[in-house]
């Protein structure tokens, strides 16, 4: 069956996950779910990046209740029967975006604000779908520091200026937050990732690819939202190109394997994700999760694991700008010879 979802100030939770949340949808194992993911990113440039729903869900919602996080969510979604111990195989089939716009801010939290001049800027990005890129459309230096989730800045409020003459980035769609709701008193914030997924912001969640996330909560509640058209690994200056996206997704419950943390499976690779304050800590956890996935999941001893690991995966930096940072581990899928899918 397929559902829709809209984002409205009723079907959107600002900035957290909540297992006390009532669902806006519940479905079967194997229903597919259109839904709009909003960013949170629009007010940077509305005349570009509202159109009548999204201001709604600007105007509507109120300064004091976008927290503790800063990511707009679509959700929950209640899956029948996931108990906690199962995990929710999503499949995303096709990321559209909403508008021809996004933005991306060098913000106080970025990497190197203090070696920028503790200066913050926004750059607006316009998408070209007939070559699937997008180019910078000007840029602007924020005015104060951006601390209110959903800032709004009228168009002439600031100096438009040109940038990234001539320059051309890859849009490749992806969510940067996406998650079951975490087994949790209250309100958990959007911001750090962790083993319910949140916040990962890795660029291969996009059409094509699967996620698995541990179920922590009857049901599931599952929730999207912080919607990207491109992103680096690192998201060094604090944010993607920030907007907002149509999403088609199926939900598959799964009760026949466990795994610990938010897994990726794209058409060429196994993808798993690490997180700490520590960066070292996070490439520890990546490699700990990567061992058991190729020892439980794939019948490797741990030694050949082990060995495997140092020759054939790719360890890289996911982000360095949500306090909790990520580290993400590929294993190609065609090194191994062909059996059953995890």
């Amino acid at each position: 069956m397929l559902h829709v979802v809209k984002a409205t100030p009723d079907t959107v939770h600002w900035g957290y996950f909540d297992a006390t949340r009532a669902p806006v949808l519940k479905i079967k194992s194997g229903d597919c779910v259109q839904i709009e993911a909003v960013t949170h990113h629009a007010g940077d440039a509305p005349d570009l990046m509202f159109d009548e729903g999204v201001k709604r869900i600007f105007d509507e919602t109120p300064e004091s209740d976008r927290y503790p996080g800063v990511h707009i969510m679509t959700g929950p979604i209640f899956v029948e029967g996931a108990k906690p111990g199962d995990m929710l195989e999503v499949h995303y089939l096709e990321m559209t975006p909403r508008l021809p716009y996004g933005s991306n801010l060098a913000a106080s939290w970025g990497h190197l604000y203090k070696e920028m001049g503790e200066r913050e800027r926004v750059t607006i990005y316009q998408l070209d779908a007939a070559s699937n890129t997008a180019s910078a459309a000007f840029a602007y230096d924020f005015p104060g520091k951006y601390l209110i989730p959903g800032t709004v800045t009228q168009p002439d409020d600031c100096c438009r200026e040109q940038a990234l003459e001539g320059v051309r980035i890859p849009v490749r769609p992806h969510l940067g937050t996406a998650g079951v709701a975490p087994d949790a008193k209250g309100r958990v914030s959007t911001v750090p990732p962790g083993a319910h997924g949140g916040n990962i912001d890795n660029w291969r969640i996009g059409a094509g690819a699967t996620m698995y996330y541990p179920v922590q909560c009857d049901g599931g509640l599952f929730s999207v939202g912080d919607p990207h058209i491109s992103q680096g690994d690192g998201e060094l200056s604090g944010t993607a190109i920030e907007a907002s996206l149509n999403v088609l997704l199926q939900i598959r419950l799964r009760k026949d394997f466990a795994f610990p943390s938010p897994l990726l499976e794209t058409p060429t690779d196994w993808i798993v994700h690490g997180f700490d304050t520590d960066l070292n800590v996070a490439m520890r956890n990546a490699s700990l999760d990567m061992l058991g996935l190729l020892t439980d999941h794939r019948g490797l001893s741990r030694v050949d694991a082990y060995s495997l690991m140092s020759v054939a995966a790719d360890f890289a930096v996911t982000q360095v700008v949500d306090g909790r940072q990520g580290i993400h581990v590929r294993i190609p899928r065609g090194i191994f010879p062909p059996r059953k899918r995890v």
